[in-house]
This record gives C-alpha cells, sequence and structure tokens, in this order.
C-alpha cells in the first residue's frame, strides 16, 4: 500500500514504556515511538542498520558505550551488531529507520 495513515495503525508496546507504530517495505522498516518519561531501553543489538531520530523531548543513547543526550534535529547512525541502549529524560516522540525490515516488528 502506498499510502498510510500513523494514525490507524495499532500502537504496540515493545518494552515497558516503548509504544509504536511500525511501517514496513520491502526493504526498511520505520517505527514511530512515544515513550514515557524515565522509561529505560536496555541494551541489546540486532543485524539492522538503524537511524535513531529524535522529534520531540530529551533521550541518552548510548551507542558502543559512548553516550549522548539528544533534542529535536539530533540523529544517530547505528551500524549493524553494535550495541546500544537508551532512557528517555522527559516524554520523547522518536523515529527509528532500519534496514532490512524488522520482521520482528511485523
Amino acid at each position: 500500500m502506498v499510502f498510510q495513515n500513523l494514525a490507524k495503525i495499532q500502537e504496540r508496546e515493545i518494552v515497558p514504556g516503548y509504544r509504536a507504530r511500525f511501517l514496513h517495505s520491502e526493504n526498511m522498516t520505520l517505527a514511530y515511538w512515544d515513550v514515557d518519561p524515565g522509561a529505560a531501553l536496555p541494551e541489546h543489538s540486532h543485524p539492522h542498520e538503524q537511524i535513531a531520530n529524535v522529534l520531540e523531548g530529551q533521550f541518552e543513547l548510548t551507542v558502543a558505550g559512548e553516550s549522548r543526550i539528544l533534542e529535536p534535529g539530533q540523529v544517530a547512525v547505528i551500524p549493524s551488531d553494535v550495541p546500544h541502549s537508551g532512557k528517555a529524560i522527559t516524554a520523547c516522540r522518536l523515529l527509528d529507520a532500519f534496514h532490512p525490515c524488522r520482521d520482528d516488528y511485523r
């Protein structure tokens, strides 16, 4: 389907405090996250390349042991299989792009 309405996509909570709406193409997945203040994302890695975008709020992201507090307009590029974790400093809206598709999010 070419056109989508995010409001009509069922929101899913993946870890406590992290709710997302997922869009999938043939080769990528977009995740639109709403994150509760203080919600922690445990360290993990995956074979997918990831680009993490902060749309609203402040989010502390740790990639390969290096931490930064990201604000709207700031982006992180996370290579395949690199450990990363995060914590919402405030309520956040995030947009993550993954390549290839995250079949585990279908």
